[in-house]
């Protein structure tokens, strides 16, 4: 590993972009922490304390920065609520959906629109942001501060979504999932103060918290696992004469990930289920607190629905990204065939058939790890565990999907590298 970063660092382009990401998410961090004006701090910190486990779930993907209320207060939250509503469209009206066929012109519309539901989302949330701390005594400024505020932090969300797009252009990763993922990295040392002053203080004895920590361990080594995993499709190609040449006549494979969708589903699920808590924090009365309540991630409703959620865009980010049909033809196109199976509409529909046998299993498995440790948590009583299973898996899917992405420039330009020198010394080239 160390090997492969010095390495890294020893490419111009490859060190240009990871230092660019660096620099980004510097910037993501320090306006994390830059007070919204005419907000209290300290006030809204103590009333996210007082907030519960839902609070705390909301602040994750704000990396902090919504519990101090600052610039940055919504964090990629907009962002993601706007893209689940657009992919939801584009399957829903086939306008969009023949737009997004029409190669990058319509990618680039597609990511217009996109923006345009981001600033919409980013206002509504703002707004109701604003309405809840007017209403919990916290913000007592006038319209005019309000509006200030309103506008300060939709300004924030859209400076966020920009930082993501540029780290995704011109750096390496995704680069909204860098974002949370930045944003939970840094809040681990509090985490580990946090806990270690627990066993300390007697609130957790030495038994749990190493309990605690083989939990841990295990949830990070199913999340490798799940990431990491395929199924293996093995593929016949035929032999073919190409002037006196003959190619083909190997057998090689088809990698079909047990994961395809990666962390997608949970940050989807997540946000979906964090929107009717958000809502109904708005307004007080018995409906508004039975909502808040089958809404709260210890609760039964909010696991059954986290469960489906996590199911349902499993399948439904598989189908966006992979094309059972195109993979077929292209294997038709060179003479490969999958052994007992004819070319064509029967390997397509097999193709199909057993990527939905795998992504069920996937999604199952994500479903899983994502709930251990809050049953963990529950039987173990250490509260609101840090180190839940939604974090994890973000983190641990974020860092292996960057490293891979790396590992591909890296082999791609030791592969430049290659070729020019050969150029140079008259050989291939």
């Amino acid at each position: 590993m160390i090997d492969g970063f010095r390495d890294a660092f020893r490419l111009p382009d490859l060190k240009r972009r990871i230092l660019f990401v660096l620099g980004a998410l510097f910037i993501y961090r320090l306006g994390a922490h830059i007070p919204t004006p005419g907000i209290d701090s300290e006030a809204v910190s103590r009333l996210f304390s007082q907030g519960g486990d839902i609070f705390g779930f909301l602040d994750l993907f704000a990396g902090g920065a919504l519990s101090r209320f600052s610039i940055f207060a919504l964090g990629v939250a907009p962002y993601i609520n706007s893209s689940i509503v657009m992919q939801l469209l584009v399957v829903i009206f086939p306008a969009l959906e023949k737009l997004q066929k029409e190669g990058e012109e319509g990618r680039k519309k597609i990511t217009q629109y996109t923006r345009f539901g981001t600033i919409f989302f980013a206002l509504v949330q703002a707004i109701g942001m604003t309405t809840f701390l007017r209403s919990q005594g916290i913000f007592a400024g006038g319209w005019l501060t309000a509006i200030v505020v309103v506008f300060t932090v939709t300004t924030g969300s859209i400076v966020v979504m920009w930082l993501g797009e540029v780290m995704s252009d011109h750096g390496v990763g995704n680069g909204i999932s860098m974002l949370i993922y930045a944003g939970i990295v840094a809040r681990l040392p509090q985490a580990v103060y946090d806990t270690a002053r627990m066993v300390g203080l007697r609130e957790m004895n030495i038994l749990t918290l190493l309990v605690a920590a083989v939990m841990i361990v295990f949830v990070v080594a199913g999340c490798v696992c799940l990431q990491e995993g395929n199924r293996r499709l093995p593929v016949q190609y035929a032999k073919r004469m190409v002037g006196n040449k003959v190619y083909g006549g190997q057998s090689t494979f088809i990698p079909l990930k047990v994961n395809t969708s990666g962390v997608i589903p949970i940050i989807f699920a997540s946000s979906v289920l964090l929107f009717p808590y958000t809502i109904a924090s708005f307004f007080s009365g018995r409906a508004a607190n039975a909502i808040r309540s089958a809404f709260s991630p210890q609760h039964i409703v909010y696991i059954v629905l986290y469960v489906l959620l996590i199911v349902f865009f499993s399948y439904f980010y598989t189908a966006v990204v992979f094309n059972p049909t195109d993979l077929s033809n292209n294997m038709k196109k060179y003479g490969g065939f999958i052994l007992g199976i004819r070319p064509g509409r029967p390997t397509t529909e097999y193709i199909e058939r057993v990527m939905n046998r795998i992504t069920l299993g996937g999604a199952v498995a994500l479903a899983v790890i994502a709930l251990i440790p809050t049953f963990m948590s529950g039987v173990l009583r250490i509260g609101t565990f840090y180190f839940g299973g939604t974090a994890v898996l973000i983190v641990v899917g974020v860092a292996l999907d960057t490293i891979h992405q790396v590992e591909g420039q890296m082999l791609m330009r030791h592969y430049d590298g290659i070729l020019k020198r050969r150029s140079k010394s008259g050989g291939l080239l």
